[in-house]
């Protein structure tokens, strides 16, 4: 299963896929595209920003599976993740919204043609395991969008939100069981009940 990496790899592995299919065009070079906040954008113009993590169904892997004949060890937990996709023109004003518009429709476009992410941009514990990302744009109310951008003194860009599952962290915790090796059946009759 995946290491503690998990959520690193899986971000990496979305710019990653995003860089290859926007670059060069609408955006010249592949630097533009980082995993970073909104709010610190001066060297990029798409940001990916990770702002949500959510555990699936906790009870569905709670408890220990057999890793080995002796060995047991905590099922690894599943998450969702949610991140913000953000575009930032460098262009003169009159062409700012335009550029922002572009950028952020080709990334939906790429989102749209990928709702798995390819195997070739897994790395680490992720590759390994050849995970399985699914995308997808989620629907989310502009209130809840904007609650991201309230705390900082920056304008509101035009943004949309990315759900990602299929992300695995496993467990370190573990425990060693004995094997029986044998056992012993009693045949000892019980009395009768009732009789004299």
């Amino acid at each position: 299963m995946a290491d503690y990496t998990a959520l690193m790899e899986a971000g990496s592995a979305l710019v990653e896929m995003l860089r290859d299919n926007l670059t060069p065009e609408p955006l010249s070079d592949r630097e533009l595209i980082a995993l970073a906040s909104p709010h610190e954008s001066e060297n990029s113009q798409l940001t990916v920003y990770l702002y949500h993590v959510e555990e699936d169904s906790p009870n569905a892997t709670s408890g220990y599976y057999q890793a080995d004949r002796d060995l047991q060890r905590v099922r690894p937990a599943r998450y969702t993740l949610r991140y913000l996709v953000t575009a930032h023109s460098k262009a003169p004003a009159h062409m700012k919204e335009a550029e922002q518009h572009r950028i952020l429709g080709a990334a939906l476009q790429v989102l749209r043609d990928n709702p798995i992410i390819p195997q070739q941009y897994l790395s680490g514990s992720m590759a390994e395991e050849q995970s399985e990302l699914h995308l997808l744009v989620e629907r989310v109310p502009l209130e809840q969008i904007l609650k991201i951008w309230n705390n900082n003194s920056k304008d509101y860009r035009l943004s949309f939100v990315v759900q990602m599952t299929g992300v695995t962290i496993s467990s370190r915790r573990e425990r060693k069981i004995t094997r029986v090796t044998e056992f012993t059946i009693g045949t000892a009759q019980r009395p009768r009940g009732g009789q004299s």
